[in-house]
């Protein structure tokens, strides 16, 4: 457990002198999802995996922001000893991914973003008020949906809360896009998730393809037939393809 701030975090290091992996979860997900990925990978390179605060083995904590979730990235490279380090991204990690790389150019070698991170988001009151319907809906349904990694163990009242503030840090995010200074390689899903309507999802992709256009930086290293949840279990040779190409462009420059 890496103690940080008012919690503790689990997290998982295979070593070993390969260029350090950190895996970034989905909003409620926790580091088995990753699995596949490193197993793919394999031990050419230093795997480090852990749990958001209230997700998996993770401790409880006061605050759940975004801005929490950015310290604990570099709360686990200190305890691990990791100066420069490969952000993989699924989700809500992927958008936490990037913001810390725009931060930390000289420490970051690159990132992965996995179904994400998307420059767009609901930003008015009422897809505001849509969102905490859905999670007052769901919120019986809570405590049977965490072990799958589709909650963590906070209200449903700050669940949707976080989720606004997501949303508001996707729709905000083009001018951090366009200022990445490192590789950032895209795996992009093609399949719609359950309950998404319409086609919703794939208008969210589509966002990035001005970014693609401005900032050379940025590309796609795949297209996936998964959907945004399945991408991890069926499609992960896809996401390792993509880490060793951003690897190999790090060992490339040095």
């Amino acid at each position: 457990m890496v103690p940080v701030e008012d919690t503790a975090l689990a997290v998982t290091d295979t070593g070993g002198p390969g260029i350090p992996v950190v895996y970034l979860n989905g909003a409620y997900a926790s580091q088995r999802h990753w699995r596949r990925v490193v197993a793919d990978l394999g031990p050419g390179l230093r795997h480090i995996t852990f749990d958001e605060r209230a997700r998996g083995r993770s401790k409880r904590s006061a605050d759940y922001s975004f801005e929490a979730c950015v310290r604990d990235i570099d709360a686990v490279l200190d305890a691990r000893g990791v100066e420069r380090a490969l952000l993989v991204g699924w989700s809500y990690g992927a958008l936490l991914g990037v913001h810390w790389a725009s931060r930390n150019p000289d420490r970051a070698i690159g990132v992965v973003g996995v179904d994400g991170p998307y420059p767009v988001g609901w930003t008015d009151e009422a897809g505001h008020d849509e969102i905490r319907k859905v999670f007052r809906r769901m919120k019986p349904m809570m405590p049977l949906v965490r072990p799958l990694g589709l909650a963590a163990r906070f209200s449903a009242e700050l669940h949707a809360e976080l989720a606004i503030e997501s949303h508001q840090l996707h729709a905000a995010l083009e001018p951090v896009l366009d200022g990445m200074t490192v590789p950032v390689r895209y795996v992009v899903a093609s399949g719609e998730a359950l309950g998404s309507r319409d086609d919703l999802q794939e208008q969210m992709r589509k966002a990035i393809d001005p970014v693609l256009g401005r900032n050379p930086q940025l590309k796609v290293s795949a297209k996936v037939t998964s959907n945004h949840g399945s991408i991890l279990r069926k499609d992960s040779p896809a996401v390792a393809a993509a880490v060793r190409e951003v690897a190999a462009l790090d060992r490339r420059d040095h």
